[in-house]
This record gives C-alpha cells, sequence and structure tokens, in this order.
C-alpha cells in the first residue's frame, strides 16, 4: 500500500494551478475552477495530483483511466488496484492497493464537542467517549475509523454512523466484515485505513511526503 499526502498553501495556488491543472481533461479542469474557495480547487486537484503520481510512479501506470460506479465510488478502469482519496483541514492523502480500501483523515480541532454527534453514535460509541479522559482522541478515533469503512464499502452517505459499529477494529455491514487500522500520517491529524481483506491489519503502508518525491 502506497499513501501520498501533502499540504494545501494559499501562497502556491496560483502556481499549483499552473503547473498540474493542464495535465487534466476539459471536465475536471472546469469542475476544479468551478471551486469558489481556493481550499476546496487545490484539494481538489492535488488529490487527483496524487493518485496520478502515485500509479504512474509506484505502478507504472502513467494514462489511468477513472470510472464512477453506480454508488458513485470511482475505480481504476482495466487494473486490479483500488485507490482512495481524503483530505481535511490542509492535508489530502491518497491511499493505493492491490484490494479495495477506504482512507480517511481528520484534523484534531479541539473544538469540536462530541455531544454535537450523540445521534451519530451508538450507545457504546458514546459511552466509550464519554468515559474517555481525552475525549478529543476518543471521538476523532471513533469518527476516522467509521468513515474509512464507509469509505470502504463505497455507500457513502446511505450509509449511516449509527447503524453499525466497530469493535477491536471489526465491523459486519450488510454480511460483509471490515477491518480497520490506525495510521499516522502528521502530527495534528487522525487517521485511519479499512478493507474487506483482513491483511490491511498488519499492513505497512509505504507513506511518503508529496513534496518531498519531486
Amino acid at each position: 500500500m502506497i499513501i501520498l499526502y501533502t499540504f494545501i498553501s494559499e501562497k502556491e495556488h496560483q502556481s499549483i494551478l499552473d503547473r498540474y491543472l493542464s495535465a487534466f481533461s476539459q471536465e475536471i479542469k472546469q469542475n476544479i475552477l468551478r471551486y469558489r474557495r481556493w481550499q476546496d480547487a487545490q484539494l481538489s486537484l492535488l488529490g487527483k495530483v496524487l493518485l496520478q503520481y502515485g500509479l504512474k510512479t509506484y505502478y507504472n501506470i502513467p494514462d489511468a483511466e477513472i470510472e464512477i460506479l453506480p454508488n458513485k465510488k470511482p475505480y481504476l478502469k482495466g487494473h486490479n488496484l483500488h485507490f482512495n482519496i481524503s483530505h481535511s483541514k490542509d492535508l489530502v492523502v491518497c491511499a493505493i492497493a492491490d484490494y479495495p480500501l477506504g482512507i480517511d483523515v481528520e484534523f484534531s480541532d479541539s473544538k469540536v464537542s462530541y455531544l454535537d454527534f450523540t445521534f451519530q453514535m451508538t450507545a457504546d460509541e458514546f459511552q466509550e467517549v464519554h468515559d474517555s479522559e481525552d475525549k478529543i482522541k476518543s471521538f476523532f478515533t471513533y469518527w476516522t475509523r467509521k468513515e474509512a469503512v464507509i469509505k470502504a464499502h463505497g455507500a457513502g452517505m446511505m450509509l449511516p454512523l449509527e447503524s453499525f459499529e466497530v469493535l477491536n477494529n471489526e465491523c459486519v455491514i450488510e454480511g460483509e466484515k471490515f477491518f480497520t487500522k490506525e495510521i499516522f500520517i502528521h502530527e495534528g491529524y487522525y487517521s485511519y485505513i479499512a478493507s474487506t481483506d483482513q491483511s490491511i491489519k498488519d499492513v505497512i503502508p509505504l507513506i511518503k511526503d508529496f513534496k518531498e518525491e519531486i
């Protein structure tokens, strides 16, 4: 598994657009430039750049063709590889593996209150966070772990957070078993990966800062 990450920069926004935007189709260019906030445009662009770079550099796939499944989840046409992109605040990450996966990153925001998300937790999850000495850490562990599962499952917002429960880094959704693993990408952010492939429990991903790669 390869995980590439980078940070957005307002100062470098125009130079990033000038450098990378031309590598994508007119439709993708228009979608990126349609964003009103520079942050959203740059996060969207850099997620695609990370995927493109990762496929070319580590898997020798220079011209990847991305298709969309009926559940809106993108996939790599013609190759037995899987990818997932996530971003939070200034960080964007892309994970690539030879089995289906989901990745989620969340900025550790001390202003977030777990009480605002009570309705999205099971009773056991709420109690676990509520009884924790470090409620911020406990809440973001709960959140990133479940978001990674949702992304690995592919149902998106159609799968409510409170509809399943992750215990001992495992859960079952509609008879399908998922496994999760915490990973460290950067200080100040929480991150989990998830997959139906049990080998994810023991994987040691290659994590690279994109800026150090170029």
